[in-house]
């Protein structure tokens, strides 16, 4: 989801206001007490990204009645951990690149990285404590812990093709959802948002959370390297198995698949295609966007006695958006290659 898809799903002033703040206030709150940690610590954050969790912060503010400088503060929170946890994937994965420049473990080395990402998520702990409150730091603690531990379980469970769809949730759970519910919870607290108000937004994030990562994981199997920007598959290959290939480990192609991706060495090219190619014939792709469908049936119930305000609208359009995009490739792809 590009920044102009975002800002084309979200057509609410109030928001990009608050997120020029949240940007600037990001750059205030980076800045150590020495410039060579500051320009570190600086390095992705002057790279842009998409800013969808404190985008999120913003839009969730909009149902309470409070707009005060805690919506800026909270925003600026959940971003700092989002990227000082991106400092830390980078040198569990030896990435060279993010966000189209060099990874900072590759600019500099990886114990500098790694302190860069722990100062990013200690401001991230200070601004909670001195704006939003020991709720707050509660819960971006409990974040936090949620991450880590979804980031364990998948370096446990990588090459192994014995796991299943359980272990996987629990993954994107940790990684990926966890850290998308708090950023929209976090922006319903700091706007006083009545409790019920609070609860439905965080379950509709959460299941926003869910899609978000399962579509992504979607499209690495159904696009082109030049759509993706990178390999296709590539999870395949780091041994990474998403939900299809889980599916598709459990149906009849299981034997042969398994046979593919546990053969001696690194994983061949053609190994790669032929697995794809068996997900894609298996229709597991289509079964995990129906289940994304009905993440999203059960996200629109927990928005429905939500204000009807444009908001509330605009989390229907996001979590439809993320189904349709995946939606869309695969049936450009059934028009070019029938059997797909």
């Amino acid at each position: 989801m590009s920044t102009d898809t975002i800002r084309a799903l979200i057509e609410i002033p109030g928001v990009w206001e608050r997120m020029e703040r949240v940007e600037q206030r990001l750059l205030d709150v980076s800045r150590a007490g020495d410039d060579f940690l500051t320009e570190i610590s600086q390095h992705l954050l002057l790279a842009g990204g998409k800013r969808y969790r404190p985008v999120l912060t913003q839009l969730a503010g909009e149902f309470g009645p409070t707009r005060d400088r805690r919506l800026i503060e909270a925003g600026a929170a959940v971003e700092l951990i989002h990227i000082g946890s991106m400092y830390h994937d980078d040198v569990m994965d030896g990435a060279d690149t993010r966000r189209g420049t060099t990874s900072v473990n590759a600019r500099w080395d990886n114990s500098l990285a790694i302190l860069a990402g722990d100062f990013l998520i200690a401001r991230a702990s200070e601004i909670a404590a001195t704006y939003l409150g020991m709720a707050s730091v509660e819960l971006l603690a409990h974040t936090y812990r949620d991450l880590v531990t979804g980031q364990a379980l998948e370096l446990k469970l990588t090459g192994d093709v014995s796991h299943g769809p359980a272990d996987h949730y629990r993954v994107i759970g940790g990684k990926t959802a966890s850290l998308i519910r708090t950023s929209a919870r976090l922006g319903a607290l700091a706007a006083d948002a009545a409790d019920d108000t609070v609860e439905a937004v965080s379950t509709a994030t959460w299941e926003l959370g869910m899609v978000f990562q399962l579509t992504d994981d979607a499209l690495d199997l159904v696009s082109t390297g030049e759509e993706l920007g990178k390999p296709a598959g590539s999870d395949i290959r780091q041994g990474v198995y998403t939900l299809p290939v889980l599916y598709a480990l459990e149906g009849p192609a299981g034997g042969r698949i398994t046979a593919l991706l546990q053969q001696e060495g690194p994983v061949t090219e053609d190994a790669v295609d032929e697995v794809i190619g068996l997900v894609r014939e298996g229709g597991y792709v289509q079964r995990v966007l129906d289940e994304c469908r009905h993440r999203l049936a059960r996200a629109a119930d927990a928005t429905a006695g939500l204000p009807d305000i444009e908001a509330r609208e605009v989390f229907r359009r996001m979590g439809a958006f993320l189904v349709v995009r995946v939606g869309s490739v695969v049936a450009i792809r059934q028009l070019l290659v029938p059997s797909l």
